[in-house]
């Protein structure tokens, strides 16, 4: 569990007067059985990807954010920001890149190195949006218009429908 992040998201939800709410609930693999024991809509997750994206002179690290219900095609992140090609980072890089694991990663980056894009279809589901807060075991459902207010994110159309979603 990492404690730094979730009081990182708390201040900074508080200090920009954000609409939202703590959820504890048992740790679950899968963004469907994450949705069960939160008892949120799967289409309101949110989940975060650390990618690479190189080529063409590019090489960056992204924080890639879409609908839980929802798989990215990392080819369309890295044709978007210039590269040619994304690949999921490391558990090691993760961790440095975010003070979290898999699964844990909250859709904010605190990380000068780590570019944050959203799938514009993040906005598009819910009025609330609902994503581990740096623990398995512990969730945010916070406004999706605030949200947006205060990450200000770069917007990258890059997921697609998936029939059985995995995390």
């Amino acid at each position: 569990m990492s404690a730094p992040i979730f009081e990182q998201l708390i201040t900074l939800l508080d200090s920009n007067s954000a609409r939202y709410r703590v959820i504890e609930h048992e740790s679950a693999g899968r963004s469907a059985d994450v949705a069960k024991v939160r008892g949120t809509k799967i289409e309101q997750g949110a989940k975060a990807l650390v990618c690479h994206v190189k080529g063409n002179g590019v090489k960056q690290h992204v924080l890639a954010v879409l609908p839980a219900h929802r798989k990215a095609d990392l080819s369309l992140v890295a044709r978007q920001l210039g590269g040619t090609r994304a690949s999921l980072a490391s558990p090691k890089e993760v961790m440095e890149l975010t003070q979290c694991v898999f699964g844990a990663i909250p859709p904010f980056s605190f990380h000068p190195e780590l570019k944050l894009v959203c799938d514009p279809k993040l906005f598009e589901q819910e009025e609330e949006m609902v994503f581990n807060a740096g623990s398995l075991e512990r969730s945010i459902l916070l406004n999706v218009e605030d949200y947006q207010r205060i990450v200000k994110p770069t917007l990258c159309d890059f997921s697609q429908e998936s029939e059985t979603v995995q995390e």
